[in-house]
């Protein structure tokens, strides 16, 4: 986790997620780059029957991109104590396909990114950025409300499918477990489509901890209706 990209619009979420990101960096003596999309979507004139593209004054752009350094560099200085190297990147294209060019080139470990928790409809009408990059990142991603300290992190929820097929995923994990020196809380949740009688969920969790030679882990089941409910609840009370 030496390279860490940051996509971000300045807004509350955003800065907690760099915040987070530089906390990573200075455990990891590595390197923040800060995001910033200018993406100014095509309009088109009514007046030509909407063929006609209109044009952006150059003069606005600029003054974009200048207030764009003069907000990065303010939520630079706000960081307390020493910080890492912090790079800013401003592309005028949107977020999805900017991250995607830079993991391209093969310089980021990892992504942060913030988010309110958008859902129902407005999900369906203006879509998540964030979940976008989490679709189609080919790198690790971690998504954030509040930024929480590096050092503070202790515990790994890893819900499973007990699925034998995973061993690009699980290492990952486990750089990030070793990275964290935290425990890996693996969860399986029973649900009434596919339900295991306690004793082979057991048995199952500790074919799975064995194929994957995983170390300094906690083995759970749960019963509930799906499987977002139990993650959660698990979650709350551990």
């Amino acid at each position: 986790m030496k390279n860490i990209l940051v996509p971000c619009d300045f807004s509350n979420p955003s800065q907690e997620a760099f915040r987070f990101a530089t906390d990573i960096a200075t455990k990891s003596k590595g390197e923040v780059t800060v995001l910033h999309a200018l993406f100014i979507p095509v309009l088109y004139d009514p007046s030509y029957g909407g063929g006609m593209p209109l044009g952006v004054d150059p003069t606005f752009l600029t003054d974009m991109e200048e207030d764009t350094k003069k907000r990065f560099e303010k939520m630079k200085g706000s960081l307390p104590g020493s910080i890492p190297k912090i790079s800013l990147v401003i592309v005028k294209t949107d977020v999805l396909s900017a991250v995607k060019q830079i993991i391209s080139s093969g310089k980021i470990d990892l992504i942060v990114m913030g988010t309110i928790g958008t859902t129902g409809l407005q999900e369906i009408f203006i879509g998540s950025t964030t979940e976008k990059v989490v679709r189609h990142s080919s790198v690790p991603v971690f998504v954030v409300r509040t930024a929480p300290k590096v050092t503070a992190i202790k515990k790994i929820l890893l819900p499973t499918t007990l699925a034998f097929d995973q061993t690009n995923f699980i290492n990952k994990v486990k750089e990030l477990q070793e990275f964290l020196h935290a425990s890996l809380e693996v969860l399986l949740i029973n649900t009434p489509y596919y339900f295991m009688r306690d004793a082979d969920a057991k048995e199952a969790l500790e074919e799975f901890a064995a194929h994957y030679k995983l170390s300094n882990y906690n083995l759970h089941f749960r019963n509930y209706r799906n499987e977002e409910e139990g993650i959660t609840d698990f979650s709350n009370e551990v």
